[in-house]
């Protein structure tokens, strides 16, 4: 019988990997593989729009990076799947249990109270591309004239099948997407009996989410202006800073807990 994996060995085993697909999505975005979806966020920035970003169960967490944290950028709304509870027409027993992100019957309000305006991109990460509300909620954004930029695994997308109506997935629905090099099945590891461990997409989402805000904030800085930045809250002057900045955005940005 084989000697079972040490857990350091598991350790390392996981770093690299993780380190890989980081070293990977570097080499990719020095090479202008982010440079399409910069230029879509820049632009949207120089004339006045807010970035809207969305994702759901894990992928949520990709969407706080874009939106509403220290050294991201101000012009910024995360929408999430409660808002069409806590703002819109559903009960509290709808974010009982998964079945809500799988509902698209819910992007077109989603849509509607992210008061999203002419010109806002929107971003929206999702590791399998595949749910109803991402994938409804990208038809929705297109159809009123939104640029889509989608973060998803291309290896895992390409190897489900669509559950949308439509029969399409995230990836068929943007104009830019930006592989987050996860496996199919996202664990990256295996322990005895096959059992899968490591999940990696949250890490390389992050990884991509800063990329785009330095590529954004580095553009804008270049043409002379300063990149609209939130300063950590617990600084001297963070909140003087951030508040004086969000008022430019006055009830398009909802910061909420």
């Amino acid at each position: 019988m084989p000697e079972e994996t040490s857990q350091s060995e598991l350790f390392r085993s996981y770093t690299g990997g993780v380190l890989s697909r980081l070293e990977e999505l570097a080499a990719s975005a020095d090479a202008g593989e982010f440079d399409a979806a910069i230029d879509i966020l820049t632009t949207a920035i120089e004339n006045g729009g807010v970035i809207q970003s969305f994702g759901t169960g894990h992928s949520e967490a990709f969407a706080m990076e874009i939106a509403g944290r220290a050294g991201g950028l101000i012009p910024t709304r995360k929408i999430a799947l409660r808002d069409v509870v806590l703002r819109g027409s559903l009960g509290i027993e709808a974010l009982s249990g998964g079945s809500l992100e799988r509902n698209p019957n819910i992007a077109n309000e989603l849509y509607e109270l992210s008061g999203a305006q002419p010109g806002d991109p929107f971003i929206i990460a999702s590791n399998s591309g595949v749910n109803g509300s991402i994938v409804g909620l990208a038809l929705a954004a297109k159809e009123h004239g939104h640029p889509v930029i989608a973060v998803t695994s291309m290896d895992h997308t390409m190897k489900v099948d669509p559950k949308h109506s439509s029969g399409k997935r995230l990836c068929e629905v943007a104009d830019v997407v930006i592989d987050n090099r996860a496996p199919f099945g996202d664990a990256t590891l295996q322990l005895a009996g096959g059992v899968p461990v490591g999940a990696v997409s949250s890490i390389t989402a992050a990884y991509i989410a800063q990329l785009l805000t330095i590529g954004t904030a580095q553009r804008i800085a270049a043409t002379g202006k300063t990149p609209p930045l939130y300063i950590s809250a617990n600084i001297p002057g963070g909140d003087e800073h951030n508040h004086a900045l969000e008022a430019l955005y006055e009830g398009r940005l909802n910061r909420s807990a």
